[in-house]
């Protein structure tokens, strides 16, 4: 494997560690600044919309340098965001912190993904685009657990001080091991790629379609505890179970997308709608639950680095403006599948009533899917027909 990829891998880690780390710290960083519970949960809507925010605008921002100047620039953003953190003496400087933070984020995985197809053979793109969000899924599995043992007994600002100097190892490993091509965004190719249809449904795709995942996962310790009957203590290790199963799935993903393409996610998120309806029967046993999960995480995970390196592909000549969009795509995604999930439930319908969410937004994502391929599949006739026809004029 390149080095270079394990650079990116590296990053990726440290971005998916202070992301979700907010999360198994909330009481301790509430009462760290002074406040409620509730509002720190505000932290984490902070940063999904620093991440919509800064994807696109830090990418525009950075046509001035090259793809390896860029990534270490995103870094020194992520290592002064992370600083602050854990200097931050109140929420309001620590809610600024997250949102600086957040900025980087997409920007990185966005233009990230370019330079990890540069480092690899055509045929091996969506591999490669898998090996660095690997970090990411890695960080779910044993970076964010890890933060918040350590977080519960050394404290919270350590952390993301630790997060911090993982930012500055990214940042050395990406000047060593990441060749500086000195590519300069072209910023007119690069918003001229919103003009083609394919990268607008690549946009929708993620956006609808891994709603899905978010819909069930926001929810799903509650839904182990009260509907499958698992003890708190044992929601840690489903957890765990399902990190393993997107682990799997991040590197299944890159080897079903080189070799099958959009064809792939169309057939995964026809499985995740089959595997959210079936959930919402083994939902009610802890077994059967789990290993309903564990399949979700598989199925699920494995397609984002398919439609991560389809929509760089429809893009054409501008790549990483669009790559980056992507990055907030699934963040609101994140938005549209809670947000679904916390209806359901309000209404009535109850934590049985997210699944059907996730099966629905799983099956339209499916159906876009299809209609996306067709119209691939129209162009490409319709251009073999004007060859042929020109073949025909010429020999005649």
């Amino acid at each position: 494997m390149p080095r270079a990829l394990i650079a990116l891998a590296i990053g990726a880690f440290a971005i998916g560690s202070t992301e979700f780390i907010v999360i198994g710290l909330l009481p301790q960083i509430a009462a760290g600044v002074g406040a409620t519970v509730p509002a720190m949960g505000l932290l984490i809507t902070g940063y999904a919309i620093g991440v919509v925010i800064g994807a696109p605008t830090l990418t525009a921002l950075s046509s001035v340098l090259s793809t390896r100047q860029t990534l270490m620039a995103l870094m020194g953003v992520f290592v002064v965001g992370n600083t602050l953190s854990a200097l931050a003496p109140s929420y309001s400087v620590l809610m600024a912190a997250r949102v600086l933070t957040a900025l980087a984020h997409g920007s990185f995985f966005g233009v990230g993904a370019i330079a990890a197809r540069r480092a690899v053979a055509p045929e091996k793109a969506t591999r490669a685009i898998s090996m660095m969000f690997l970090g990411l899924t890695i960080s779910n599995v044993i970076g964010v657990p890890a933060a918040t043992w350590l977080g519960q007994h050394i404290g919270w600002r350590s952390i993301f001080a630790g997060i911090a100097g993982l930012g500055i190892v990214t940042a050395v490993a990406l000047h060593r091991w990441l060749p500086d091509d000195d590519i300069r965004i072209d910023l007119r190719s690069e918003l001229g790629a919103f003009r083609r249809k394919q990268v607008w449904f690549g946009l929708g795709i993620t956006t609808v379609g891994f709603g899905s995942l978010f819909a069930v996962y926001s929810y799903i310790s509650p839904i182990l505890t009260t509907l499958a009957g698992v003890p708190q203590g044992g929601v840690t290790i489903v957890l765990v179970l399902f990190g393993l199963g997107t682990t799997a799935g991040a590197l299944a993903g890159g080897w079903l997308g080189d070799r099958w393409g959009m064809k792939a996610v169309a057939g995964g998120l026809f499985v995740i709608a089959l595997l959210m309806a079936a959930f919402t029967v083994t939902s009610h046993h802890a077994v059967t639950a789990t290993l309903t999960l564990v399949l979700f995480g598989l199925v699920g995970f494995a397609l984002g680095p398919i439609v991560q390196n389809r929509i760089i592909e429809a893009a054409g000549a501008g790549g990483s403006l669009v790559s980056a969009a992507n990055q907030g795509a699934f963040n609101v995604a994140n938005a549209i599948g809670a947000a679904g999930g916390a209806y359901v439930i309000k209404v009535g319908y109850g934590y049985a009533g997210t699944m059907w969410v996730a099966a629905g937004l799983a099956a339209a994502g499916c159906l876009m899917v299809l209609y996306s391929l067709t119209l691939v599949g129209r162009r490409v006739t319709k251009t073999a027909i004007a060859d042929r026809v020109l073949v025909d004029n010429r020999a005649g």
